[in-house]
């Protein structure tokens, strides 16, 4: 079970890399999810991505496309640890001798297995995140309220306590289960791919790059509709939902249609490339160091060369 915390740990790393280099796409999809329905003849707030991002440069400065980061920076690291801790729990369980390789089904088991895990950890980092993200964005429901993410936590307590903290859970679930199960097979299909056949497989940082960045579009690939749900009930009034995300999905298909359901597309896809590009090379860099310095017991490996020399 060493591998599990192995895992834990570069699993942190690959986490932090990830939102350095993911927010402000996420910044600008959580934005264009929540922005309010245009009466008629009225235009709406943003016209796309790259208006989104030219307003709030404009209006806000730079920096607030990583408003909120604190937020996912403190969650994001411990909840990818959990994530690919998860995902070694789910090969334990599978495998017959620790040396069998996974098939893309028992990969996919192991990803949604650690998506169940992931959601506690998650749940409430993201409610705080799409709240500080939507702040000054012109959304007059919303407004200005919070001061960061402890502020944001503080008055969710008093509003609603614990529940309120952690309200999408159901939403979460339901996104991160199936994209969680892509995100690792594709990955380690794509991994087996690049690497070559026979017993000198090879994995160049390039290659790492590459099929993190794929597996990252491969995971949002499933999830947006999801997470469209998740963030329009996490970012709504106290007591606007009282059934939860069937109430978000009826609202959307009445008054906007499932065209709807994929808002923010567009920065959701130019994140996922660079954003778990960064996530993979950073955990594959951190395992690889712990394989040099014989930490868990597992020898270096041909590829740990090629990434020690990336880094």
């Amino acid at each position: 079970m060493s591998d599990v915390f192995l895992n834990f740990i570069a699993g942190g790393v690959g986490g932090s890399c990830t939102v350095i280099v993911g927010h402000p796409f996420d910044t600008v999809k959580v934005r264009l999810q929540t922005m309010p329905v245009p009466k008629p003849g009225e235009k709406p707030l943003f016209t796309g991505a790259l208006d989104c991002v030219k307003q709030t440069v404009a209006k806000e400065g730079f920096f607030a496309l990583y408003k909120g980061m604190a937020a996912p920076l403190v969650g994001v690291s411990p909840l990818f640890a959990v994530f690919f801790g998860g995902c070694a729990v789910g090969k334990y369980l599978q495998q017959t001798d620790p040396n069998q390789e996974m098939t893309f089904v028992q990969n996919a088991i192991s990803g949604g297995l650690a998506g169940v895990f992931t959601t506690a950890v998650m749940v409430p980092g993201e409610r705080v995140k799409c709240l500080l993200q939507v702040q000054q964005a012109g959304n007059a429901s919303t407004g200005v309220q919070y001061n960061g993410p402890v502020d944001v936590i503080k008055k969710l307590y008093k509003q609603g306590g614990i529940a309120s903290i952690y309200r999408g859970t159901a939403a979460t679930l339901l996104r991160d289960i199936p994209a969680s199960a892509a995100y690792l097979s594709v990955y380690e299909y794509l991994k087996k791919k690049f690497s070559g056949e026979g017993a000198q497989r090879t994995l160049s940082p390039g290659a790492t790059l590459m099929a993190g960045g794929l597996a990252g579009i491969a995971n949002w690939s499933v999830c947006i509709p999801a997470d469209v749900l998740k963030s329009r009930l996490q970012t709504a009034p106290e007591g606007k939902y009282p059934d939860g995300i069937r109430g978000v999905f009826r609202e959307i298909i009445r008054e906007e249609g499932p065209k709807a359901l994929f808002k923010g597309f567009t920065p959701v896809m130019l994140r996922a490339f660079p954003a778990n590009a960064a996530c993979f090379f950073g955990l594959e860099l951190t395992l690889a160091a712990f394989r040099f310095i014989g930490v868990g017991g597992q020898p270096p490996k041909v590829e740990d060369v090629a990434l020690a020399n990336a880094e």
